[in-house]
């Protein structure tokens, strides 16, 4: 079911990339620093489900809000000739990178377990699971 909404989701953003204007340099920092942060918010949600604690809510709060206080931030940077937005910046993707080493941490354990059983225990676990 996931990869169904991922495969859609993919072939709704090629044709609505092909078919929309290039956006304009002045408003490109915005949309850069709000894709950081909905990263951050994909990749948190990522972790909390590996961890089994996701909650929709929490997840689609975070997504919003994260993306428009970034958005925020760089708006009032510009406004006081500051590079505020760099905050965001190195808040968001060191969250990502911490979410992203939880996320590889997770999968090779898993890899490693299935690797490391021995003949015997892989043949009793299929005896168990029948």
């Amino acid at each position: 079911m996931i990869l169904i909404a991922i495969i859609i989701g993919c072939i709704i953003g090629a044709l609505i990339g092909i078919n929309i204007p290039t956006i304009p340099y002045t408003y490109s920092g915005y949309l850069a620093i709000a894709i950081i942060a909905a990263l951050d918010s994909v990749f948190g949600a990522i972790t909390s489900s590996l961890k089994k604690n996701f909650d929709m809510k929490i997840f689609i709060s975070g997504f919003f809000v994260n993306a428009i206080l970034a958005i925020l931030l760089t708006y009032l940077g510009k406004k006081l000739n500051i590079d505020i937005y760099l905050a965001a910046v190195v808040v968001f993707v060191g969250r990502m990178f911490n979410n992203l080493g939880t996320i590889r941490r997770y999968y090779v354990e898993k890899i490693t377990e299935k690797k490391g059983k021995k003949p015997e225990e892989k043949s009793q676990e299929k005896v168990n699971n029948n």
